[in-house]
């Protein structure tokens, strides 16, 4: 899996890869009942060691899933990070047969989502999830998606999180966004230890490298990367003519750039996926890609990918075509 990095200041560390469980919680279709029992034990036989969840996926029901899949393998030897910010309540409107697709989870809609980055609302959300994973600790809290809650967010969330820090019930905490700015300001004005960064730091858009990434390795922050396939186009060798970029269509210039990236990479018997993840991880500050895993054989083969490494020549070539910048 390849060697690991410290993740936050709490004495973590992870592997290259880490598994992002929202499939566990439905997303886009349900999963088997003899499927999804099988993809934790996968990523755990292909060496993840790093599990990231959140209440937000499937109402609980990923991390449900993944606490039961975890009870497996001894507690100290993975480390575990989920998020406060979306509370679950009880849903009033309730009818059989209603369910949370329109957030993108096919799971019923018993529950349903109530954002609150309160200290109240912090606490109240690490009691659930803890209740729901079915263990004692969790080690990592992210401050999930605060895009409109930035102030409640720095006055609520994040002196309950330092307090929780403060305390030893978690060793790290802090925020996973699909921006960069907003995350910027948190690295600058907050003692968080990591950030998640979505769709942000890919070899479609690596806008982190601006500010965020430079901001991270000034504060020691650690950085971990999630959706580095930008939700489709990046995951297969070669895109397909209806491959999504960022959860839309793709448009036909930017099919048209990744086919250029693969016959870069064809020719030093490489592929996009192995750049997808190979790109973020070259840099200093990143610790850890985090991928998601519908089924058993896509977390192996996800897994495998941060190794061997992409030839220099690869990055060389692209660079000098105009293909990264």
């Amino acid at each position: 899996m390849g060697p690991q990095r410290t993740f936050g200041r709490g004495g973590l560390t992870v592997g290259p890869i880490g598994y992002g469980s929202a499939a566990l919680g439905n997303l886009y279709r349900p999963r088997p009942e003899d499927e999804w029992p099988g993809i934790v034990p996968a990523a755990w036989e292909a060496g993840v060691r790093y599990f990231d969840t959140a209440p937000h996926y499937g109402l609980g029901l990923a991390e449900e899933r993944l606490g039961e899949s975890l009870r497996a393998f001894p507690r100290d030897e993975y480390v575990l990070s989920t998020k406060v910010g979306r509370v679950l309540d009880p849903n009033p409107e309730y009818r059989p047969g209603d369910t949370d697709i329109a957030n993108l989870f096919d799971v019923p809609a018993t529950l349903r989502r109530r954002f609150d980055y309160s200290r109240d609302g912090v606490l109240r959300s690490v009691e659930d999830s803890l209740r729901r994973l079915g263990v004692d600790r969790i080690d990592v809290l992210f401050v999930h998606d605060p895009d409109e809650h930035e102030r409640e967010a720095l006055e609520g969330a994040f002196p309950a999180l330092d307090e929780l820090r403060s305390q030893g019930v978690i060793r790290s905490y802090g925020a996973g966004m699909n921006q960069t700015a907003m995350l910027t300001r948190f690295v600058r004005e907050t003692d968080l230890d990591i950030v998640m960064c979505a769709n942000r730091y890919t070899l479609l858009d690596p806008s982190a490298e601006q500010e965020l990434l430079p901001a991270a390795q000034e504060r020691g922050v650690s950085v971990a990367v999630a959706a580095v396939f930008n939700s489709g186009i990046l995951a297969t060798v070669r895109p397909a003519a209806d491959a999504t970029f960022v959860y839309g269509a793709a448009s036909p210039e930017l099919i048209g750039r990744v086919n250029r990236i693969a016959d870069v990479a064809e020719r030093h018997g490489a592929t996009v996926p192995q750049l997808a993840v190979q790109f973020p991880l070259r840099h200093p500050a990143v610790s850890t890609v985090v991928l998601g895993a519908d089924t058993p054989a896509q977390i192996e083969r996800n897994a495998r990918l941060s190794t061997p490494p992409v030839p220099d020549a690869v990055w060389e070539e692209l660079r000098e075509d105009g293909l990264l910048p």
